[in-house]
């Protein structure tokens, strides 16, 4: 016979289970972000129409880093580009990543990161930095935050 009590312990058992099993849920290993790209955000600050975008996804199990990153409006072409690290947003730092291959808008490409370098891109001290002729320190830049 189904009781109005057996009815409540079973919704009772049924919640409990589905808030524990949430919790026994895989995390996702692989993370994206999306960040801007600008003069402004380079240091110093550069003025002019360049803007970019860098997409990048993260997989925190085998440290892989993909990216990809859009460009228009710079001063010429892009000369080099680079991630850069570790640095917090205006302050700069040393080439931590150079990109391979056609600078050309995407810039597309991937790494095995080492830990340190892993634990520096989660903590958002890495930015994608673009140079040209013009500013060969470079024209835009932008911090990788978000993973």
């Amino acid at each position: 016979m189904i009781t109005t009590r057996n009815l409540l312990g079973a919704a009772l058992l049924g919640a409990t289970l589905a808030v524990a099993g949430c919790g026994m849920m895989p995390m996702s290993k692989t993370s994206s972000a999306t960040n801007q790209m600008s003069g402004a955000q380079e240091v110093p600050p550069k003025p002019g129409s360049g803007a970019g975008t860098v997409v990048t996804t993260l997989n925190k199990e085998t440290r892989a880093l993909r990216w990809t990153i859009t460009y228009s409006g710079l001063s010429g072409l892009v000369t080099a580009g680079h991630f850069h690290g570790p640095a917090a947003a205006g302050a700069n730092a040393g080439v931590a990543l150079p990109f391979s291959g056609s600078l050309a808008s995407p810039i597309e490409g991937n790494a095995t990161l080492t830990e340190a370098q892993m634990a520096d891109v989660v903590a958002g001290r890495w930015y994608a930095n673009l140079h040209t002729a013009a500013n060969p320190g470079g024209e835009i830049r932008g911090q990788v935050t978000g993973h």
